[in-house]
């Protein structure tokens, strides 16, 4: 039987348990959500603010650009036809990366795919101008700080890394989008994984820090801090996804946005 709770859980369970179900999950991700993300969509989140709107990575042309978590891979789609920039996508699921080959396959389009552990990218020092990832990698690594220090490495001077991820607020609430998920019900400062196993096996992992952690990791990684992002819900957005929805999203953040520039 399928169990979830909230109990410690290392770095090894959490990369194997975190691979094999975005495995399983891409062909049905990508069928539930594709039509909000676009099969070329740069979105940073729930709330459905895209970089074209907001221009946090700040990408320009003649750029490198490195997408960590990429899934799909329509982030960097997007920005290899907004932009004269070389695009690499990578992800630790082989599952999320044939995804991205389907839709390169039916766009008739060619992006460069990696597989690799956000952690441990298979990149130069200072080999890349900007990375990025949107709601990839940070929650589902046992340590996000390794994330943030990667990142500052492959970044060249004045390179920027920018994720978003769960606003750490979320956790205090209920993962519901009715008026359930606007009653706290456990500590903002539990940092206690969330996980879920079948039959003892761990088969999927978040990791919760709060949004003093965050910052703290990306300057202990060498990085400024530059911008934190909070978007709002806006009107146009009608829709639910998981514990995100119009109603919390008025009431409570539901997406928090990390720029950094390296020194």
């Amino acid at each position: 039987m399928s169990k979830a709770a909230r109990r410690p859980v290392g770095a090894a369970e959490t990369v194997a348990a975190n691979r094999s179900w975005w495995d399983a999950e891409a062909p049905g991700y990508h069928h539930e959500h594709g039509a909000f993300l676009g099969d070329a969509g740069f979105v940073w989140g729930p709330e459905g603010w895209t970089e074209a709107e907001l221009d946090l990575v700040g990408v320009r042309d003649g750029m490198t650009v490195l997408e960590i978590g990429a899934g799909g891979a329509q982030c960097s789609r997007w920005l290899a036809g907004a932009h004269d920039v070389r695009v690499v996508a990578s992800d630790l699921s082989a599952g999320m990366l044939r995804t991205a080959r389907a839709i390169d396959a039916a766009a008739g389009s060619v992006l460069p795919l990696v597989q690799c552990d956000g952690a441990a990218l298979p990149l130069a020092d200072a080999s890349v101008d900007r990375v990025f990832t949107a709601y990839g990698v940070v929650p589902f690594v046992a340590d996000s700080g390794a994330v943030l220090r990667e990142a500052a490495r492959v970044l060249r001077p004045g390179g920027r890394f920018v994720f978003s991820t769960s606003h750490p607020v979320r956790w205090a609430f209920p993962d519901v989008p009715g008026p359930e998920g606007l009653t706290a019900t456990h500590s903002y400062f539990d940092r206690t994984p969330y996980v879920e196993s079948e039959a003892g096996v761990v088969t999927y992992v978040e990791h919760h820090r709060t949004l003093g952690d965050l910052v703290r990791q990306v300057v202990a990684a060498g990085l400024d801090l530059v911008d934190l992002v909070e978007p709002e819900w806006p009107e146009r957005n009608t829709e639910e996804w998981g514990g995100w929805s119009p109603l919390r999203g008025r009431v409570l953040p539901g997406t928090a946005i990390l720029v950094a520039e390296k020194r």
